[in-house]
């Protein structure tokens, strides 16, 4: 008598929620629907320090030892165009000043938190994703939609599903004796401990933007490769998509897997010129405040300005003629970067 492996109707189920999500056929109907806000989806990705899951192996073969903070290493507010042919990202760097202005209660512990000054990447520790959409709509004037928050863990896994791994490069040697990263110029394509710990690095003589930019490469090259699987192997995409979203507590706006699936097959054409990415504009570094500590103040005018270009649907506002910003090397300087630019060949 023949069996059958108990894995493929784990697989068939699998195909058949991806026509759903994917729009096809008979099942289109069925489909869950995206936001569509009529000026575009903002969607808010947080990637935090925790540690929880890594092994004691990884830890040591990462250079990802310590304790975590539970606060946020990366933030990008990415904006999807109403039209679905442009995407703009625009990250928030770790140590961006910002006033958390009313008392709050992290509806995980009980904890009381009065107003005070503190660095952006404190709400998700005060307060976690729900505090932190907050915090980040209150700081750019900008609605949230959708929030998708990565962990050490869960990034590892993702980055490891990818096909083939993620394409890296530099124009320089890079070596991070804190992360362990040792790349020599080039391109290489990494697995997610490598990739992690890529992403982490930054001791490159430029501060936290030299991490930021690392990090928008990542993501840009990361699309580049996961958007074959569109075509060629849809149920690794949903594997995917699946991995990430395991590493977020359930949140009023997360972003559901069958949603980042719908969207990234909606998104399939776009170019990388099709793409844009910015820092927030930063005018200059504040050495110490007290309960803060040293951190980087926003350029409110000339930031309001780019958010609202994300507000009325626009892209990136250009860069000023001039720079505003006293942090040395002109490193806080607000330059958006057409995605081409930052494709790892």
């Amino acid at each position: 008598m023949k069996t059958v492996s108990s894995s493929r109707p784990r697989r068939i189920a699998l195909v058949s929620a991806l026509f759903v999500v994917l729009g096809s056929g008979a099942l289109a109907g069925a489909a869950p629907a995206l936001p569509s806000p009529p000026d575009g989806l903002n969607i808010l990705l947080v990637g935090v320090d925790s540690r929880a899951g890594l092994t004691a192996d990884e830890l040591k073969r990462f250079k990802a030892g310590g304790k975590g903070c539970d606060c946020t290493d990366a933030m990008m507010l990415v904006h999807v165009s109403a039209a679905r042919d442009r995407v703009s990202v625009v990250s928030m760097p770790r140590d961006s000043l910002t006033k958390f202005p009313d008392p709050h209660v992290d509806q995980r512990s009980g904890r009381k938190h009065g107003p005070h000054l503190a660095k952006i990447n404190a709400a998700h520790s005060e307060g976690g994703p729900s505090f932190t959409i907050e915090a980040v709509e209150r700081m750019t004037g900008t609605p949230v939609h959708r929030y998708l928050e990565i962990d050490f863990r869960h990034f590892v896994d993702g980055v490891d599903r990818v096909d083939g791994g993620v394409p890296i490069c530099t124009k320089d040697p890079l070596k991070d004796p804190v992360t362990g990263i040792d790349l020599a110029p080039g391109t290489k394509r990494v697995r997610g401990g490598e990739a992690l710990q890529y992403v982490r690095s930054r001791r490159d003589g430029k501060m936290d933007f030299g991490r930021v930019l690392k990090q928008q490469k990542f993501v840009l090259n990361t699309w580049r490769t996961v958007r074959n699987s569109l075509r060629h192997d849809p149920v690794r995409l949903w594997h995917i998509a699946t991995t990430l979203r395991a590493a977020a507590p359930s949140a009023e706006r997360s972003f559901s897997v069958p949603e980042m699936v719908r969207l990234a097959a909606r998104l399939g054409h776009l170019r990388t010129s099709d793409m844009e990415f910015a820092t927030v504009p930063i005018s200059h570094f504040n050495p110490t405040i007290e309960g803060v500590g040293s951190s980087l103040a926003v350029d409110e005018e000339h930031a309001a300005e780019v958010f609202e270009a994300l507000r009325s649907d626009r892209p990136l506002p250009a860069a000023r003629p001039t720079s505003t910003s006293t942090i040395p090397l002109g490193l806080g300087d607000y330059r958006p970067t057409g995605g081409t630019s930052l494709v790892c060949l």
